[in-house]
């Protein structure tokens, strides 16, 4: 719960962040007669800024702090690897959490009271379910969840698929191309590879590719509720309903199969919020568990695609010389690597700090074997 004063009356509603956030210990009414040097001052504290005031003007508070924050640079290129990387992640957390002060009250039914607001009840009701009660939440999650429900609108359009992907909130969405390009270049096993596993399936993309190039049955599986109702829509959609099963579990499921396709969360580390389970791997358990339980699951002569950026390895969050020896420690063998380089936005970006180990970035799609006895 967060309270504040209006006009000296108290207020009080349920506090709500999706990023996981506590919620501000104390909080103050704010609206257009506070400037952004006051404003940035609080936020920097840890204030809570309830904002009253006019929505646009709200948005526009919101660029200052940043402004603001940009300010505060640190010489992150004097710094190696990985301390380099511990520093930007940091940086960025404390960045993410002085803009989430600035935050908006919400009436019943997700609606916004300010003036000039947009109607934001559908995007907070696809996200959230319906809420016949009022709470507060940071105007950066707000505008996240606005700009996912816009991708969730239009869809993300697939080489290979016949409609559009639809990401919902909260599920990574496959806006990196490569990946899928080494799934549609890369040869299936020469055996007749008629079923599938695809572990950690999100928006259900990799499910839905398999089929297109030929397996029969994939059994897709996730342990995010969210990803699989999110699946279970693109497939429907596609027509796949009938090929590819769902299945909420973490990681394999019951019985073998010829292919076994992983995309773990490429980084190591913890992640700081749900939303970044999609980017963190903490205790590397989603590529251990591939890894090491993939023997059991392949019929025989079948195949594991393991398909994983070397962004860890130029940040030095993971060797490649300690991956080749988990691969070898699960009794598995590399029969093939294919490669592609990343041509993504942030692989061009000259003023990211982590700049050159984007730049040096590959992507390797690992088709893995049981080693012969």
């Amino acid at each position: 719960m967060v309270s504040w004063l209006t006009d000296d009356q108290p207020h009080t509603l349920p506090w709500r962040s999706e990023n996981g956030w506590t919620p501000p210990k104390r909080c103050l009414a704010a609206d257009d007669t506070m400037t952004a040097d006051i404003a940035y001052r609080f936020a920097s504290e840890g204030v809570g800024l309830i904002w009253t005031g006019d929505f646009q003007n709200a948005r526009q508070l919101l660029q200052a702090l940043a402004r603001r924050v940009a300010k505060r640079r640190t010489k992150f290129a004097d710094m190696p690897y990985p301390e380099r990387f511990h520093q930007v992640r940091l940086a960025r957390a404390q960045r993410a959490r002085t803009l989430g002060m600035l935050c908006l009250p919400f009436g019943a039914h997700h609606t916004l009271p300010h003036r000039r607001a947009p109607d934001v009840q559908q995007a907070c009701q696809q996200a959230h379910g319906d809420n016949s009660a009022g709470y507060v939440m940071p105007m950066t999650e707000l505008l996240g969840l606005i700009s996912a429900y816009e991708w969730r609108k239009t869809g993300i359009a697939i080489q290979g698929l016949d409609t559009p992907i639809h990401a919902h909130y909260g599920v990574f969405a496959p806006t990196r191309a490569e990946y899928l390009e080494l799934i549609r270049q890369t040869a299936l096993p020469q055996i007749p590879s008629k079923t599938a596993f695809d572990l950690g399936t999100g928006t259900g993309v990799l499910a839905a590719l398999l089929v297109k190039k030929g397996v029969v049955h994939v059994i897709a599986t996730d342990t995010s509720a969210r990803a699989l109702v999110c699946a279970r829509q693109n497939i429907d959609s596609l027509g796949l309903k009938k090929q590819i099963t769902l299945q909420e579990i973490d990681l394999f499921p019951a019985g073998r199969a010829d292919l076994v396709v992983c995309n773990p969360p490429w980084l190591p580390g913890r992640p700081a919020s749900p939303l970044e389970h999609a980017i963190y791997d903490q205790d590397q358990h989603m590529l251990s568990g591939f890894l090491s339980g993939l023997a059991e699951h392949l019929n025989p002569n079948g195949q594991g695609w393991l398909i994983l950026s070397d962004l860890a390895e130029h940040l030095h969050l993971r060797s490649r010389e300690q991956l080749l020896a988990h691969i070898e420690e699960a009794g598995l063998v590399v029969l093939a690597k294919h490669d592609i380089r990343p041509h993504h936005p942030k692989a061009k970006e000259e003023q990211d700090p982590l700049a050159d180990a984007r730049q040096a970035e590959t992507t390797s799609l690992w088709c893995l074997g049981v080693a012969p006895t």
